[in-house]
Order: C-alpha cells, then structure tokens, then sequence
C-alpha cells in the first residue's frame, strides 16, 4: 500500500470513529439526564440504539444545545484534536456540581506507538456493540450507588480542546466544575479504530456518611 493510500484510510477510519464517538456522547448524556431525573420522564422518548431501548429527550432546548455542541466534537474528534468531554449535573439553586461524567478520549494510534505494539486487527462491530452496550447498562444501574438527586437540577457539558481547535465563537470559557471531597468510580470503556474512550463518574458525598 502507498504511503497516500495509508494516509487516505487513516482519514477515513478517523471520521468514521469520529461519528460512532458522537453518536455514543449524545445517546449516553441523554441516557444519563434520564436516568438522574434531571427532566421528567414525558420529556423523553423510547429509541433503539446498540440493540438497547434508550430514553432521549424530546425537549427543544436539550436537542439544540447538544447538537449544537456536537457538531465541534464530531469535527474536533475527526482531527484528533479533543482530550475529554464531560457532563456535570449542577443544582439550579446553588449552582453547586453534584455529579461529574468525565469521558477520557485518546487516540488508539497513540496509545500503540506509546507501548511499541503492532496495530491490532480491525475491531468487529459486534464487539464494538457489546463494549458500549456495557457502558449504558452501568449508566442504568448508576441509580444503585448514586446518592437520590432531590433538587431540581440543570446540566453543562464540558469540552477539553487542543489549544488551537477552532472554537464557535458563541462558546465561552468554563472551570472544570470538579467536586470537593468527591467519590468516583470508573465506569467501562469502548474503543474503535481510531479512539479510546474512558468513562467514569464523581459524585457528592454524602456528609452524613462522612
């Protein structure tokens, strides 16, 4: 194979990732608003994805500002240009972080060139499914280890950028909204051709339990 055939694969591997990687962000945030209670359950609806039922919000402004953020992850990830994204669940009274998805992304060709290995073989779909299927029948029994969520909440997405991603210029800067004292667990991963992506959550301890 030439040395342009090689890049033009790459190319297209990556984009291809860059896809099956937005597509799991915008179905595992819906699937976690769902599963947290931030909105009511009329405001989603039933779809399948990865032979799951999953809950996606109907909700207008949801659907917009995601799709809105979506569109520069699905770029930046295409360019091997975003790190990580992450969801954090904030009061709307205090405005106080009391759960943070993190989502940890890398570069497979990265990671193998890091450790001297050989690329492995292409990854079935059929694998592929069944890491990610994992993920969301965690993020389903989340509710078991997760402290109740009794005030009304909102949610921001984070997005970690290389420094000269081009960013829209209605996007502002943000702190990590980390929290103080905070459990975490990690969660499973999945990974394409091209990306890693590593999934955990943090949460508000309870001071009672302290």
């Amino acid at each position: 194979m030439s040395v342009q055939a090689q890049l033009t694969k790459g190319k297209i591997t990556l984009k291809g990732s860059a896809r099956t990687v937005t597509e799991f962000f915008i179905f595992g945030i819906n699937s976690i608003l769902f599963q947290r209670g931030i909105y009511p359950i009329e405001d989603f609806e039933v779809q399948k994805k990865y032979g799951l039922d999953i809950w996606v919000s109907n909700d207008l402004q949801v659907t917009k500002y995601l799709d809105n953020i979506m569109k520069s992850v699905e770029e930046w990830l295409s360019l091997g240009k975003i790190n990580k994204l992450v969801l954090a669940v904030n009061s709307r009274e205090t405005r106080e972080t009391l759960e943070r998805w993190q989502f940890d992304i890398q570069l497979v060709a990265e990671q193998v060139v890091a450790a001297g290995e050989k690329p492995k073989p292409p990854k079935s779909e059929k694998t592929l499914q069944m890491e990610i299927q994992a993920i969301f029948r965690q993020i389903a029994a989340s509710v078991s280890f997760l402290p109740i969520i009794e005030e009304k909440c909102t949610f921001n997405i984070l997005v970690y950028a290389d420094s000269d991603a081009e960013v829209p210029t209605t996007w502002t800067d943000s702190d990590p909204l980390h929290i103080k004292n905070a459990e975490q667990v990690r969660l499973r991963s999945f990974s394409t051709d091209a990306h890693r992506v590593e999934a955990m959550v943090a949460y508000r301890r309870d001071p009672d339990l302290c």
